[in-house]
């Protein structure tokens, strides 16, 4: 089975799951690492309140674990592995953008825009592009400056973890 279709029928497993229990889907990928394959299932509170815990991703990996065995989807041999996405969570989904409105956040860009390609600040605003084609991001760093980024130009996002 493709990557696609694993990552597309294990979110229709937990959908249900998910909900009933209070959690919702951060994210899900399946990867391959040297020799190894994983599915990794990313979840967090659907209220937003409260951590994620060790509880909560077994409570889940036994729900999910039980019903691909009985499914038997995937081919090759995966480990499985169900987590919170952490403190400084990568912002990968357009959903993402939009709760973390006000948030601090490191976004690392594709290339360099006046001389930098990380960015830390305060993520301001994230909407469509008139055209559709893609989103705009308005970061405003710790020296005041305002960025205004295109979705395409980051390569990586994530919440900045303030000690």
């Amino acid at each position: 089975m493709a990557k696609k279709k694993i990552i597309q029928l294990t979110e229709e497993i937990l959908d249900q799951f998910l909900s009933e229990n209070g959690y919702e889907l951060y994210n899900s990928e399946f990867i391959k690492e040297g020799r190894d394959w994983f599915l990794r299932i990313y979840i967090d509170k659907n209220d937003g309140e409260g951590y994620i815990g060790t509880e909560d991703c077994e409570k889940v990996s036994r729900y999910l674990s039980e019903k691909l065995d009985e499914m038997d989807p995937i081919e090759q041999n995966y480990y499985l592995e169900v987590s919170s996405p952490g403190m400084d969570r990568p912002l990968i989904k357009p959903e993402h953008y939009e709760r973390y409105i006000g948030s601090e956040v490191e976004i690392k860009l594709y290339k360099g825009k006046d001389g930098t390609k990380k960015i830390e600040g305060v993520l301001e605003a994230f909407e469509k592009d008139p055209d559709g084609e893609d989103f705009n991001v308005r970061v405003t760093d710790h020296n005041s400056k305002e960025w205004n980024l295109q979705l395409a130009e980051i390569a990586k996002a994530r919440l900045a973890v303030i000690i």
